[in-house]
């Protein structure tokens, strides 16, 4: 692992110089993904199933996955993973039940009534990631914010395969509550959540996680349909001092790491004595790990060891990092909430390790990475619905207000403004 020591100072600069995210060179794939979008406008259905038969190496006949095959589906997952999926589901409702949030009227001023309401999105495009791994934790993430939110319409999308859509997913999307699901995956999938094909419908926000092409298409249709973000490789920040215990910082830091070979995992301390335990123990436990060759190479080129000077310093480092997932591995951490500033979703304590989030503690699991969580949030209930603003006004109401709204339309110089008003008194 790469290894920064210093002062505060001399990590900020050495961690901004030596940058290690992959800015890879996205021309290509703009042009590529612009050529799929276009095509999927002017061709709908008949362009998605040429584009799964050349990516997906699968002949389309219907993109609708059947209620029947959807609760088959459910039917041949273990009982257990079913357990599992439905305790996850109540957390997450718990949890996100809490987000929602209201319409609100005053009348502080007589005559004047001022509001806001807060309505659901009509329709969602949720895209579920296909290829060689399944996550329904994802699906009921995605999905159940969504219809707490009160969005009536939810359409699931997710790559076809030679042998079919995993039974698991199907089983996360009727338990999630999702409307209808369509084998279609890519930057074709998001086009056609955008632009509608003759089969699927055209929805008003598409979210989800995607490899670079979905990202990408994700990034062009936006400003016609709205987005979550666009996500980048996974990664995890980690502070501790020398009361922690290594065994568990290796386990947490190689649970983003096998995610993929981009993802990062970063320890932050003011204990050498720990970060040269952590390192050991981050060797013998890659030994037996299945993912091995994914996390040590995320490990090798990406992991990041960072001794500061002072326990302040370790905040200020961690905050200009803005990590996706932040555990805070001190004696009573809780205490601590105060220093943090950028952070997608904290952890707090030994026992908080980073997986309880990403499948039962019902704290959502889609994050801002790549240090926009100094500037994003986690998805949840507020990204469905969007807010109107309601205004009246008595004539007196109006007449009170009749000269200062005037002044100020005509030093900006729009008359028809002022005299809109006037019009009203004449």
């Amino acid at each position: 692992m790469r290894r920064l020591t210093g002062s505060t100072a001399a990590i900020l600069a050495a961690l901004n110089a030596e940058q290690k995210f992959v800015q890879e060179d996205n021309r290509q794939i703009e042009k590529q993904v612009q050529t799929i979008i276009q095509q999927v406008i002017q061709k709908g259905d008949q362009a998605l199933k040429e584009y799964s038969k050349q990516f997906d190496k699968v002949e389309i006949a219907d993109f609708i996955v059947s209620k029947q095959s959807i609760e088959q589906g459910y039917e041949r997952v273990e009982k257990e993973v079913i357990a599992a999926l439905e305790a996850a589901k109540e957390n997450i409702i718990s949890y996100h039940q809490k987000q929602k949030q209201y319409d609100f009227m005053d009348t502080e001023k007589n005559g004047v009534l001022r509001g806001q309401l807060v309505l659901p999105l009509k329709s969602v495009g949720v895209y579920v990631p296909g290829g060689t791994a399944a996550y329904p934790s994802s699906v009921l993430m995605n999905v159940i914010p969504a219809k707490i939110a009160g969005v009536k319409e939810i359409i699931m999308v997710t790559p076809p395969t030679l042998t079919g859509i995993p039974d698991v997913i199907l089983a996360a999307a009727k338990i999630a509550g999702v409307s209808k699901v369509f084998q279609v995956g890519g930057a074709q999938a998001i086009a056609a959540l955008a632009y509608g094909t003759q089969t699927i419908p055209k929805v008003d926000k598409i979210v989800g996680p995607g490899n670079i092409y979905v990202a990408t298409a994700k990034k062009q249709v936006f400003g016609l349909v709205g987005i979550d973000m666009i996500a980048g490789p996974s990664e995890i920040g980690i502070i501790a001092d020398c009361s922690a215990n290594p065994t568990y910082i290796a386990a947490d830091l190689l649970s983003q790491a096998e995610h993929d070979i981009l993802a990062r995992a970063i320890l932050v301390t003011n204990s050498s004595a720990l970060a040269e335990q952590v390192e050991k123990e981050i060797e013998r436990q890659l030994r037996t790990l299945p993912r091995k060759a994914i996390a040590e190479q995320a490990i090798k080129n990406y992991g990041c060891m960072i001794i500061t000077e002072t326990f302040d310093g370790m905040f200020t480092v961690m905050n200009d990092i803005a990590p996706e997932h932040l555990e805070i591995q001190l004696t009573d951490p809780i205490n601590y909430l105060n220093k943090i500033e950028n952070a997608g979703s904290i952890f707090l304590g030994e026992y908080a390790s980073e997986p309880v989030g990403d499948y039962l503690s019902g704290t959502n699991h889609v994050l801002p990475t790549s240090g926009t969580a100094k500037f994003y949030s986690p998805l949840g209930v507020y990204d469905f619905v969007k807010y109107s603003q309601v205004t009246h006004y008595t004539k007196e109401a109006l007449a009170n207000a009749k000269e200062a709204i005037t002044l100020l339309a005509r030093k900006e110089g729009l008359e028809a403004h002022a005299r809109a008003v006037e019009c009203r008194f004449e």
